[in-house]
């Protein structure tokens, strides 16, 4: 699979998001079929797994998505970039950088790795964006870090972080039915030298073509029961977004899935998505959109086609 760059971290051009091993998706796998997927995605061309602190079941917990992705790649740990998230809900007593530094230190020890390559700081909280950025610039100086990011956050927020301690990725939402992005943040980042890595690129499911109005998810623990785009009136209304997404990828043997992914691919240079699924084929699926090329000319009319669409349900950043 062909690269790219986060600033000056190397990636393959599309990512893999674990949290369904662990987290949102209903029922979780065995925690050997996890393994299994996550290496599995390795062997296939994979180079860039995501994670968090907080995927975990229900969210009840610390760790349970680290300690798999952990096991998963700790023998080909020099191989691959991990990535993964502090949720900072205040410092107490202690400064800033000690509080995060306690966060990344517990979460190498389940990762089983002296240091990770990307780490983010997951939601903002009360804590001055300056401090956070001073604290990752002295892990990036102890060598704990490779570089740093930010997730759900505007250009103000980033601009303020960068002018402290420069910045590797963005991780917002973004895909063809979230696209707010686009008008600020993306050429922000493209101007700066800033990887942005969409998560739910395939608006959790909707854009595969696989959801339809008899869907229904499981009860527990299942985040597609309150993702707008996936009401029942929303699917039906968003259903020209996916009938286009089938035409193209009729047209290049791929599937709708491949085209959601392989239209951000291009418009692009700095994207790096990170489709997450508990699925092995899934998982596969979304990785060979990378082999998806679109010509100039079919990227145009699909952008155009695509403008031509409502959008509806709307998560925003302000969605988790």
């Amino acid at each position: 699979m062909q690269t790219r760059m986060l600033r000056d971290i190397e990636v393959s051009e599309v990512g893999m998001g674990c949290m369904a091993f662990s987290h949102g998706y209903g029922q979780i796998p065995e925690e050997e079929y996890s393994i299994e997927a996550i290496r599995n995605a390795y062997n296939h061309g994979c180079t860039f797994f995501d994670t968090a602190e907080v995927y975990s079941p229900n969210l009840s917990g610390i760790g349970h998505n680290e300690r798999i992705v952990g096991k998963a790649l700790a023998d080909v740990r020099d191989n691959v970039v991990i990535a993964t998230k502090l949720m900072l809900h205040g410092v107490g007593s202690g400064s800033v950088y000690k509080t995060i530094r306690s966060h990344l230190e517990g979460s190498m020890e389940r990762l089983r790795t002296d240091r990770v390559d990307l780490y983010y700081l997951h939601r903002m909280s009360g804590v001055p964006i300056e401090k956070i950025a001073d604290a990752m610039g002295r892990l990036i100086d102890d060598g704990l870090i490779r570089g740093w990011g930010l997730s759900q956050v505007d250009v103000d927020i980033i601009d303020r972080a960068q002018n402290i301690t420069p910045l590797a990725a963005i991780q917002n939402i973004y895909s063809m039915v979230e696209r707010d992005s686009e008008k600020k943040i993306i050429p922000y980042c493209m101007e700066h030298n800033i990887g942005f890595v969409p998560f739910s690129p395939i608006a959790s499911g909707l854009l595969s073509g696989r959801i339809t109005t008899e869907t229904r998810f499981e009860r527990n623990d299942d985040v597609r029961n309150w993702v707008p785009q996936l009401s029942k009136a929303n699917i039906a209304g968003n259903q020209p977004i996916v009938d286009l997404l089938r035409e193209y990828a009729d047209r290049k043997e791929s599937t709708p899935a491949q085209i959601a992914l392989a239209w951000m691919l291009h418009k692009y240079p700095n994207v790096v998505p990170i489709p997450g699924s508990k699925n092995k084929e899934r998982i596969i699926e979304n990785l060979d959109s990378s082999k998806v090329e679109l010509r100039d000319e079919e990227f145009s009319s699909l952008e155009k086609a695509l403008n031509r669409c409502m959008v509806y349900g709307h998560r925003g950043l302000g969605g988790f």
